[in-house]
């Protein structure tokens, strides 16, 4: 069974900082490439990050670009979102997904994305 489980979210002041988790399972993690999508009430989900199977290669959107950084150690089959500096327009709720595609992907919609977790609800206090 493919499960993508999310954790580390929660109350942050504006200018502090989080570190998710997306902690994989049932599937081949070195084919794939994760993403981290955000979603706000009345708004489709938006990719802010990405990372391809390696680790080699990153892309941000750009409202989070020099503040968020994502990684992964495919040994624990997981990725991460270290976010730093957090402002209120980065609430909302966090979403991992995975691509059955290493590399070659940047930053795309959600329906490129074939696996989903439950995601992860960050809120940003001013």
């Amino acid at each position: 069974e493919v499960q993508l489980v999310e954790s580390g979210g929660g109350l942050v002041q504006a200018g502090g900082s989080l570190r998710l988790s997306c902690a994989a399972s049932g599937f081949t993690f070195d084919d794939y490439t994760i993403g981290w999508f955000r979603q706000v009430p009345g708004k489709e989900r938006e990719e802010v990050s990405c990372i391809s199977s390696s680790g080699h290669y990153t892309y941000y959107t750009d409202s989070v670009k020099g503040r968020f950084t994502i990684s992964n150690d495919n040994a624990k089959n997981t990725v991460y979102l270290q976010m730093n500096n957090l402002k209120p327009e980065d609430s909302g709720v966090y979403y991992c997904a995975a691509a059955d595609r290493g590399y070659g992907l940047t930053l795309e919609s959600e329906t490129t994305y074939d696996y989903w977790g439950q995601g992860t609800q960050v809120t940003v206090s001013s």
